[in-house]
C-alpha cells in the first residue's frame, strides 16, 4: 500500500522541523496567545465561562488595535496575550463595525474572525452603558447575542469574549443543549450583557420566557454559511426576528455560500462587505491516496502515527468504531460527535488539546466548532459530502500562519465524487495509487494494482485557501 510517506512529500513529522520553517518572529497578530484551546477554555459545562482573569497592559497609540480605533483598555487586554496587531479581516472590518454599521465578513478558518466580531461587540456595549444606568443587566434580557452552530464553539467564543468583557464589567453566559437547563435560566434571571448560543437552546428559554430579546443591540452571527442552511435557517429567522429591528448586525464566515443572502437581504441594514486579504501564501497541501476500501484503516493508523491529526468521518457511529479500532492499532485516539455528553466532549477535545491523545476523530461537529492552533494533519477518512464541509474540515489545519496538510481517503469507487468536490472547493491535489487513465470506471485495473503510484497534477502545495473572496463593496 502507498504509505503516508508518500502522499504530500515533506510534511512535518513529530519530533522534526516543522515543514515551512518556524514561527512568525515578532509581536503576535490578532490572536490570543494560547488560542481558546488554552487555560482560558472554559471545562466546566455551566452556564457562565470563567476563563483566568488577564490584566490588561498600558498601550500607546502606535499599538495596531488601537490604530483603527479599539478602545486602549480593550487593546491592552490583547497586548497582555501577546497580541499588538491585528490580522487583515480585523483590519479591515474593525472601522466599520466599531462605528455601528452592519458588516458582513469573509475570512479563511483561523484568520482571526472572533477578534474581528468581540472588540467591537464588546466597546460599544461599554460605551452605551450611560443610557443604560448605572448597571446594563437586566433580568433576561441581553443587549448582545452571538449565534453559533455547535456546544464547542459557542464555549470557544464566550472564551475570547471574556477577558475582554470582564475588563468593562461586563457578563458573558453561554447557552447550549447537552447540560441543564435550570442554570442557563438562572444565570439570564440575574441578568448579562452579552449571551453566546446555539439557536435551538436559545429557542428553548425564549419560549419558556426566560429570554427575551427586545433589549438586543448588537447581534453577531459567526459560521454564517452554516447558519444559513435549511437545518437552522428557521430558528436563526425567529431570533433575528425577536431583536429590535434597528439593531446592529455582523455576519462572519470563512464561506459566503449557499442561504447567506437569504439573511443578509432580510435582515442587513445597508451591509458593507469585506473580505481578508490573503497577506503571504497559505502553506496548505492537499493529497489524495487511493486505497482499498479494507485498507482504509490502516491508512489512517499510519497517517495518525507520523503526526498530530484530526480525522473526520461521515458519521457519528464510523467516528466512534474507528477511535476505537485505532487505539487497538496503538493511536491514542479520542472521538467527538452529538451522542457523546458534554461532559465527555469536553474531555476528549481537553486530551486532544494538551496532547494526551494525538488523533481526534470527529464528524463535521468539529470542523466548526474545534479551533486547535498546531495541528499539522488533517486527514478525510470520509471524503465530506460538499465542498464547503471540505473547506471547513481542512482548516482545522494550517493555521494561524503555520502550515499543514490535507489527506482525503477514497476508494476506487469514490474517485469521481472525490474529483468533483475538489473542483467545486477550488483545490488542487496530488493523486497517489491512481491508474493512469484516473477514470473511477476502471476499478478493476485498481483492484489488481492498488497500491501503485501514479502522480497526479503538477503540485502538492495549494497556496490559496479554496475560499473565494467577494469583492469589497460599501
Amino acid at each position: 500500500m502507498a504509505t503516508p510517506s508518500s502522499v504530500g512529500r515533506g510534511g512535518p513529522r513529530r519530533g522534526g522541523p516543522r515543514r515551512g520553517g518556524p514561527r512568525r518572529g515578532g509581536p503576535r497578530r490578532g490572536r490570543p496567545s494560547g488560542s481558546p484551546s488554552s487555560s482560558r477554555l472554559p471545562t466546566s459545562s455551566s452556564a457562565r465561562s470563567a476563563p483566568r482573569r488577564i490584566e490588561p497592559v498600558e498601550v500607546g497609540p502606535d499599538n495596531g488595535f488601537v490604530k483603527v480605533g479599539v478602545p486602549a483598555t480593550l487593546a491592552g487586554v490583547l497586548a497582555a496575550t501577546g497580541v499588538t496587531d491585528p490580522f487583515s479581516i480585523q483590519t479591515v472590518t474593525l472601522p466599520d463595525s466599531l462605528a455601528g454599521r452592519d458588516v458582513l465578513g469573509q475570512g479563511r478558518t483561523g484568520s482571526g474572525k472572533t477578534i474581528a466580531f468581540a472588540l467591537p461587540l464588546v466597546a460599544r456595549l461599554a460605551a452605551g452603558r450611560s443610557n443604560h444606568g448605572s448597571s446594563s443587566r437586566r433580568p433576561q434580557r441581553p443587549r448582545a447575542l452571538v449565534l453559533v452552530p455547535t456546544r464547542e464553539l459557542a464555549t470557544q467564543v464566550a472564551a475570547v469574549i471574556e477577558p475582554l468583557a470582564r475588563v468593562v464589567g461586563l457578563r458573558v453566559m453561554t447557552i447550549f443543549g447537552g447540560v441543564g437547563f435550570g442554570p442557563q435560566r438562572d444565570g439570564l434571571a440575574q441578568g448579562t450583557e452579552i449571551v453566546v448560543a446555539c439557536p435551538g437552546r436559545l429557542i428553548d428559554h425564549m419560549d419558556e420566557g426566560a429570554a427575551r430579546l427586545d433589549h438586543v443591540e448588537i447581534t453577531v452571527i459567526d459560521e454564517a454559511d452554516h447558519m444559513a442552511d435549511q437545518g437552522f435557517l428557521p430558528m436563526v429567522r425567529r431570533i433575528l426576528d425577536a431583536t429590535p429591528k434597528k439593531g446592529q448586525r455582523l455576519l462572519f464566515s470563512a464561506t459566503l455560500a449557499g442561504g447567506v443572502d437569504a439573511i443578509v437581504s432580510r435582515y442587513l441594514h445597508d451591509p458593507v462587505s469585506h473580505a481578508a486579504e490573503v497577506e503571504a501564501p497559505v502553506l496548505l497541501e492537499h493529497s489524495v491516496l487511493v486505497v482499498q476500501d479494507t485498507s482504509r484503516l490502516a491508512a489512517v493508523a499510519e497517517f495518525a502515527r507520523t503526526d498530530r491529526v484530526v480525522i473526520f468521518t461521515r458519521t457519528k457511529h464510523r467516528a466512534k468504531q474507528m477511535a476505537a479500532k485505532l487505539k487497538t492499532l496503538g493511536v491514542i485516539a479520542v472521538d467527538m460527535h452529538g451522542n457523546l455528553s458534554q461532559t465527555v466532549r469536553e474531555r476528549n477535545l481537553a486530551a486532544f488539546s494538551d496532547g494526551t491523545a494525538t488523533a481526534l476523530v470527529a464528524t463535521d461537529i468539529a470542523a466548526r466548532g474545534i479551533h486547535i492552533d498546531d495541528v499539522p494533519l488533517v486527514v478525510h477518512a470520509d471524503p465530506p459530502v460538499e465542498h464547503k464541509a471540505y473547506t471547513h474540515r481542512s482548516g482545522r489545519t494550517a493555521r494561524a500562519g503555520a502550515s499543514g496538510r490535507v489527506v482525503t481517503i477514497a476508494s476506487p469507487a469514490q474517485v469521481g465524487e472525490v474529483r468533483h468536490l475538489l473542483s467545486k472547493a477550488g483545490v488542487t491535489a496530488t493523486w497517489t495509487g491512481l491508474p493512469v487513465s484516473g477514470d473511477e470506471s476502471n476499478s478493476r485495473a485498481q483492484r489488481r494494482q492498488p497500491h501503485r503510484e501514479r502522480g497526479r497534477g503538477s503540485s502538492a502545495r495549494n497556496r490559496t485557501s479554496g475560499d473565494t473572496a467577494p469583492r469589497k463593496r460599501r
